[in-house]
Parts: C-alpha cells; sequence; structure tokens
C-alpha cells in the first residue's frame, strides 16, 4: 500500500511522523507517537488536578470543580478552590513542569541519564541559599525563596565553571556536580547544626519539599518565568538535538556548540532553582520524568515536550497520593516522590551496568 503524502512509515509499515505544511510555506514533522503520549500525559495531569482540587477536609466532586472553575460555584466552593486550592495545584504543575524540562535539557546536555539537577546538586545548592536566610538571617518566607533561588544560580555557575575544559563535556560536568553536591550537602548539615531549634525545625519542613500553604504569590513568579524560558528552549531545540551527535559533527552542522550549551544549561538552571525555591527540594522528579518520556514516546534526542508534561503529571499525581493513600496521615509531596524516585534510580543504575555504561 503507498503511503499518504507527508508521512514517513516505520519498517513494520506504521506511521511514525507527519509533516504538516502551512499556505505560507511553515513546515512542521510531527511524531505521533510523542504527540499522542504529550496528550495523555495533559489529560492525566488535568484529571488528577481536578480530584486534587477537590481532595481535602471538605470534599467537592470533580463536577462541582470544574463548575466552580467556570465561575458557577457556591459562594463557599469558589474561596476554597479559586483561593485555597487551585494556587496549590498550580504550583504542582508549573513546579512539575520546570523540573521535567530542567532535567531533560542537563540530561542531553550531559548525554548522560543521571545527569539530572538531583545528581548534580543544584537542589542541594538551593537548599543552601534558603538554609543561610532562615538560620543565619530569620528571613521571611519571601526572603527564603530569594535565598532558595541565589543558591541555586551559584552552584549552576560552580559546576559549569570547574566543568569547563575546552568545553563542557558529559561525564565531566556529573562527576563535577556529585563532587560540588557532597560539599554543598556537607554545608547544609553544617549550617542545621548551628541553628536553634525553631529554625531547625522550620528548614526541615521547607527541605523535605512539600506543596502546602502554596497560594498566588508562588504561582506568578513561576508562571512569568516558564512563559519566557519554554518558548526560548524549544527554539533552540534544534541545537540541543544536533549537539547529542558530538561537538564537531555539529559545528560542521552550523551549530554554535557551546553558545548553545551556555543557554540551555542557564535556562535548566533558572527553572530547577525557581521551582525548588517555590516547593522545596522536590526529589527524582527532574531525573526520572525525562526517562520515563523518553521510554513511553521511544523518540531518540531530549524529548522537551513529553518530558515538561510527564514532570507536572508525575508531580500532581504524587500529591494526590500522598493525601489519599495513607489515610489520615498527609505526607510531604517530596516523601512520595523521594521513595518512588529513589526505587527508580536504583533500577536505571542496575539497568546502566548491565549495558555496560557504568
Amino acid at each position: 500500500m503507498p503511503k499518504a503524502p507527508g508521512t514517513s512509515r516505520t519498517p513494520g509499515g506504521k506511521r511514525a511522523t507527519r509533516a504538516l505544511r502551512t499556505p505560507g510555506g511553515f513546515s512542521l514533522r510531527l511524531d505521533v507517537r510523542a504527540f499522542v503520549v504529550v496528550v495523555l500525559l495533559l489529560a492525566v495531569a488535568l484529571a488528577a488536578s481536578v480530584v486534587l482540587i477537590g481532595t481535602g477536609d471538605f470534599p467537592i466532586s470533580a463536577g462541582d470543580v470544574l463548575k466552580t472553575l467556570a465561575g458557577d460555584g457556591t459562594a463557599g466552593q469558589e474561596f476554597i478552590v479559586n483561593e485555597l486550592r487551585l494556587p496549590r495545584v498550580l504550583v504542582g504543575l508549573l513546579v512539575g513542569a520546570s523540573l521535567g524540562l530542567g532535567g531533560a535539557l542537563f540530561q542531553s546536555i550531559s548525554r548522560n541519564p543521571l545527569g539530572s539537577p538531583d545528581v548534580l546538586g543544584l537542589g542541594q545548592g538551593a537548599t543552601a541559599g534558603a538554609l543561610v536566610v532562615i538560620v543565619l538571617m530569620s528571613g521571611s518566607a519571601a526572603q527564603v525563596t530569594v535565598g532558595a533561588l541565589v543558591g541555586g544560580l551559584v552552584t549552576g555557575l560552580a559546576i559549569y565553571l570547574l566543568s569547563w575544559k575546552q568545553g563542557v563535556h558529559g561525564y565531566r560536568l556529573v562527576l563535577v556536580g556529585i563532587g560540588v553536591s557532597a560539599v554543598v550537602t556537607a554545608v547544609n548539615g553544617y549550617l542545621l547544626t548551628k541553628s536553634d531549634i525553631v529554625d531547625a525545625a522550620r528548614a526541615v519542613v521547607w527541605m523535605t519539599g512539600s506543596l502546602d500553604g502554596r497560594d498566588w504569590e508562588q504561582v506568578w513568579p513561576l508562571l512569568a518565568l516558564c512563559a519566557v524560558l519554554v518558548p526560548l528552549v524549544l527554539a533552540n531545540a534544534r541545537g540541543l538535538r544536533m549537539t547529542e551527535m558530538g561537538d564537531d559533527v555539529s559545528n560542521a552542522l552550523g551549530v554554535r556548540v557551546e553558545r548553545v550549551r551556555l543557554l540551555l544549561m542557564v535556562a535548566a538552571v533558572l527553572l530547577t532553582a525557581t521551582a525548588t525555591a517555590a516547593a522545596g527540594p522536590v526529589s527524582f522528579v527532574a531525573l526520572t520524568a525525562p526517562q520515563l518520556a523518553r521510554r513511553l514516546t521511544r523518540s531518540p534526542g531530549p524529548n522537551l515536550v513529553p518530558s515538561l508534561c510527564m514532570g507536572a503529571a508525575l508531580l500532581v499525581t504524587a500529591d494526590l497520593a500522598s493525601q489519599r493513600a495513607f489515610g489520615a496521615e498527609q505526607l510531604p509531596v517530596g516523601v512520595v516522590t523521594g521513595v518512588l524516585g529513589g526505587v527508580y534510580l536504583l533500577w536505571l543504575l542496575v539497568t546502566e551496568r548491565r549495558a555496560g555504561r557504568i
């Protein structure tokens, strides 16, 4: 059977991609499987968000949640949904999306599945910045957020500079990141030992990673940053994909490798640091989301959009599980992602060892 115009097929005869063209001459090659995965992940994230908004001491059905979001709820429902629960869910979606995209960028730049912000120490760096504000300055919530953002940026800059040797390359970046993570973790432990009991308790709660108490003040900075950085990252996705073939090949194809790499590393650090500042160091989302997205799409390359959607779906689903799966005990979302992500990391290490890559 002849294939339809504008499509390509795998050796098995199944349609893999489709070329979309507009009258103005713009063309886009669409990976059908990846598109379906993105749509399904968005559906999962939205469905989990609706259920999560209705979960709490005052339960609201999914239908009433949708009515309230459309402006047809009662006064009580509108207050609970729009003022108390919707901001928390939006922070969860944005933090998950930021971590998923940041993890995909770092794993693509380092060409290593372990090259995520969790392993490289960016979360620990943001934690150090927050601890400095909490322990040494007894700062407000807004100051803690700024401290976490600064700590993440300083850590990212240190990793980049220490990894530089005629460019930044994969295993060197990962090894330097592991070393920096160990140093910063020791600093964090020292800061905790020097704090009084009240500040130490406050710091430990923040370090767990939680969406409790999040409101619109955390939503708007995250939304603004994502609105700027996500289009910037996607605009450089082609250059990032080329760099995975090696610097020499990329340069021959006209890609300014170090410029693309530095730009996307800065974007990844900003995404990770801002997400950590908003919700604390939620562990393993940045590590697992890109890997799960790649396995679902079965597509080469960085899989930026699927990773973004996977991160959002993972975090809101984990938050829903933290509120419903343990009865009256509600766990911070960072505990749930830490347990699940730790199991996944062990499986990934075993897989990489069997493949002879570590």
